[in-house]
Parts: C-alpha cells; structure tokens; sequence
C-alpha cells in the first residue's frame, strides 16, 4: 500500500490525458476530473475524484457485510473500479450468506473476511470456487470491551478472573439473576456463550441484533455511566469517539479455539483477507488485479467509516475524500 508510483502504462495514460484536458482546465473547469481520451482508465488530476464510469470493461459484484467499515471498503474500492471503466453491482449480506454467492455467481468479490475456516475449506480447498486474493492490510481484533470509566472506578474489572465479583452490576431485565453480556449481530464471528459457560462466569449472553445497536448502547453507558461489557472489536470509528477498555480473557494460543464447545481463550487477531471467485480472479483483468493489490490500514478504513456515520456523508461522498486525499496509496492499486 505504500508504494508511490504508478505503472508505465498508467503513466503514459495521464500524460496523454493531460494533454487533452489542458484547454478545459485553463477555462475553469479544475472542479471536473480529467478521465483518459480512450476511456480506459482513472486519471488522476488536480480535481475532486469522480466515482462515474461507462462500464464498459465487464462487471463487477462486491459484497457489503453488515458493518460500517465493510462499507468503507466497499465505498473505496467501488469508486475507483467504476473510474477504470467497470460496472461494480453491490449487495449487503450476512457472511456466510455471501460465501454462498461464490457457487450461484453472484459475489465476485468479499474484501473483509473475519476468518472463517470452515468456509474456506468448503470454497477454497474443498469446491475451489473461491480464491484468497492475500490480506486487505487490516488487522481485526475482537474481544470484550467496558467503558473507560468502568476501569477508572473498578480498576481490577479488566482482569477476567474477577468479572463474577461484579456480575450483579450489569444485571438487566434480560439477564435475570446474572449479569448481562452484550453480544453483537449473532452472525458475527463469535463464541462469547461458550466462553462464558467455560470460564464460570455468572453472565448471560443478550445480542444486541447488530452493531449499531451496540454502538448505541455503548455510546449511552458512556455518556449516562450506565455499566456495560460487550463484544467489540477493532477497527471501528466508536474507538476513536469515546475509550472503551477491552477485558484480558485468558490469552490466546494457536488452537485454543480449535473446539468452539471447550473454548477457554481470548479471541485471535484476524489479519483480515479478501475471498474472490475465483472464475473472477482468473479473468476479471484489471479489476481482478486492482482487488488483489487492494490494502490500506486499520486508520484508513476508520476516517472512511467516521465520514459515513458521523459527518452525514453518503459512502461514495467519504470515498471520494479518503481518494482525493490518498493519491498514493491508491494508485499503487491500479494495474
């Protein structure tokens, strides 16, 4: 993602295309992007992106999982293919609803996979109708999340081993006589119930139903100093708002989370990958080779996904801001 130039070809494109264009700048129109006379590809100028394209080199199907920075990526990635001249179709989907698309055709394309060895056996090793097109630069973390202000007054509380001694404060109508964990959306990657069962704690797993319900509910336990613990994760725009302090479960050891009934360990890091179809991989071209080289940072995916939920700005508008002000990660991109 850090490299900081682009292909011959590319080059050759712009030069090209700068020509052509230079008239229409010098007469006040720096506000529209300069696109290549043959239409082959993006340009970059000195002007605000464009996610406008003809669709005239093929198609492409993207996957939105059903969190915010899924769309970021989607929100990027889709900007910059429509600007190469593809046609990019999307479609929000549970995860392993989506892995299913890659047998009926149509996913092309899932940029945030969360590990899911199960299904990548099935469709990668299995079938071979998926592909891993390497790692998308994020690094996932999940785990169990308070309040800051909870580990301000409870110090001991991010210490797994004394939860139980402070399970009455997150009692809830619920939870009954335990206390309450929030869980997430119940198709996230995730096995909170068995880490409650296993470790002895005197919780009850409650989802939320998704992660804007958690985002609500913690931005209130904030705010109102209501006591919450959660399932959370890393990166997410609400880390950047207000501190939440993630719980030290026991720590995790490759394979500890081989048997999700006997689990007793923390969640992994997820170097998070992209999944592809793999007919797409073998004769998408460019837009086969833009998604492999697609990789950007926990910090970008963030200031994409803060723009969408707290700035009132569509997915294509955050999208164009993160391209207008990344040239040189993005380009590093294009084939």
């Amino acid at each position: 993602m850090q490299r900081n130039r682009w292909s011959r070809w590319f080059a050759g494109v712009l030069m090209v295309s700068l020509i052509v264009m230079g008239c229409a700048k010098s007469a006040g129109n720096s506000a529209a992007p300069a696109t290549a006379a043959t239409g082959s590809g993006p340009v970059a100028s000195e002007s605000a992106a464009t996610c406008k394209g003809d669709g005239s080199k093929g198609e492409v199907k993207m996957m939105i999982n059903q969190w915010v920075g899924a769309a970021a990526n989607v929100a990027v990635a889709q900007c910059l293919l429509q600007q190469m001249g593809y046609k990019v179709t999307t479609s929000t989907l549970a995860e392993e609803v989506a892995w299913q698309g890659f047998d009926t055709g149509e996913v092309d394309v899932i940029l945030e996979n969360w590990g899911h060895p199960d299904l990548e056996k099935k469709y990668i090793q299995e079938t071979k109708l998926a592909t891993d097109a390497g790692a998308n630069g994020v690094t996932g973390i999940i785990g169990w999340y308070v309040p800051g202000w909870m580990i301000d007054k409870y110090p001991d509380l991010a210490d797994w081993n004394n939860l139980n001694k402070y399970a009455d404060l997150f009692k809830t109508s619920e939870s009954g006589d335990k206390g309450q964990f929030l869980g997430s959306d119940p198709t996230f990657v995730q096995y909170d119930e068995a880490l409650i069962a296993n470790l002895h704690l005197n919780f009850k797993d409650v989802f939320s139903g998704s992660e804007a319900a958690t985002i609500t509910a913690f931005q209130q336990a904030d705010k109102n100093k209501t006591p919450l613990i959660g399932y959370f994760y890393d990166p997410q725009w609400l880390l950047s708002e207000i501190k939440l302090v993630q719980i030290h479960l026991p720590a995790y050891t490759p394979g500890c989370d081989a048997d999700l009934k006997k689990v007793a360990c923390d969640y992994p890091p997820y170097i998070l990958n992209k999944i592809v179809r793999t007919k797409f991989m073998e004769t998408g071209g460019d837009a086969a080779t833009f998604i492999k080289n697609f990789k950007w940072a926990n910090e970008d995916q963030n200031s994409v996904a803060d723009a969408i939920t707290n700035k009132s700005m569509s997915p294509e508008d955050a999208a164009k801001q993160w391209i207008d002000a990344n040239p040189a990660k993005w380009q590093a991109w294009i084939p």
